[in-house]
């Protein structure tokens, strides 16, 4: 059986709408998910040192910063990182692979260094900006952290030869903020905490998935949608498990909508494994902050991706 026809077919969609998957396709653009992405773009665009994006695991990070590598052109040189760690050798060797940048393992820090500056200095005289996301940068060390902050001292003409994203749980952002990490944090220029979506918003998330997918946005209904709210506190990620559990659920049923009795039997049943999680894990870390530059009324748009 084909995963994609498990209801599918049943609901009149032409394709899973709450895969777990980053899928920009889907991308749902919330008032904070469209200011998270204006600072991800003014981090780029404003040759930031570093910029910081933060949230609860599941509030769309990722799929941000794929949308974000969609929208680059080739004045721009990526290299994406996650999960990376290791000590001060092994992280310089991971950014040189990640930004294609040759290198023998065997060669000392020195030299690895002294390649991998040449290649910055040469793209920078190519015109070209060299951009290094770190996707789930909570998991690199203080001093790891102190050494990916050291690569962006490299500069030319007081310009910024290497830019970093840094991408992460909300402990990042508590990481960056300790007294120990003052140099790091003095060289954000731009960051933005994702929480999790309130009700209306949780609704609209569904009804747009929904209408992605090729259906009515109806195939959940309203009070089926403030149930799903609750129980994922408006996490994306935790409204996508929940949503398909629900979906397959009334198809098991041979029901033509989802109804909060369809969601209730999914949570009772335990078969949404994060309702085991305790309120407090799963309630999102609330945080007021806020890109200075909105402030300002500024909008950046990164040139699209040249084409042919």
């Amino acid at each position: 059986m084909n995963s994609n026809e498990l209801y599918t077919g049943h609901f009149g969609l032409a394709e899973r709408p709450f895969t777990l998957v980053p899928d920009p396709s889907f991308l749902f653009w919330s008032k904070q998910h469209k200011r998270a992405y204006a600072v991800l773009e003014f981090g780029v665009l404003s040759r930031a040192p570093i910029t910081l994006i933060t949230g609860e695991i599941g509030s769309g990070k990722t799929t941000l910063v794929q949308k974000l590598l969609s929208q680059m052109d080739d004045s721009v040189r990526v290299g994406l990182l996650s999960n990376v760690q290791g000590d001060r050798g092994e992280l310089l060797q991971w950014v040189m692979n990640a930004l294609s940048i040759p290198f023998e393992p065997t060669e000392s820090y020195v030299t690895l260094f002294q390649r991998f500056q040449e290649s910055i200095v040469s793209e920078y005289a190519e015109g070209r900006r060299v951009v290094l996301i770190i996707d789930e940068a909570q998991n690199l060390s203080s001093e790891g952290l102190e050494e990916m902050r050291m690569l962006t001292n490299i500069n030319a003409n007081k310009d910024e030869l290497i830019q970093l994203i840094l991408v992460g749980q909300p402990e990042l952002k508590e990481i960056v903020l300790s007294p120990g990490m003052r140099q790091l944090a003095q060289r954000v220029a731009a960051s933005f905490h994702l929480e999790g979506m309130d009700e209306p918003t949780v609704r609209s998330y569904i009804k747009h998935r929904l209408k992605v997918a090729g259906g009515t946005g109806r195939e959940i209904t309203p009070l089926a949608c403030g149930e799903i709210f609750n129980a994922t506190k408006g996490i994306p990620r935790l409204v996508n498990q929940l949503c398909e559990l629900s979906l397959l659920y009334a198809w098991s049923g041979n029901s033509s909508r989802v109804s909060v009795k369809a969601v209730r039997n999914v949570l009772e049943d335990g078969v949404f494994f994060a309702s085991n999680l305790t309120e407090e894990e799963a309630e999102p870390e609330a945080d007021t902050t806020k890109p200075l530059f909105l402030r300002e009324g500024r909008r950046v748009d990164i040139p699209k991706k040249k084409t042919g």
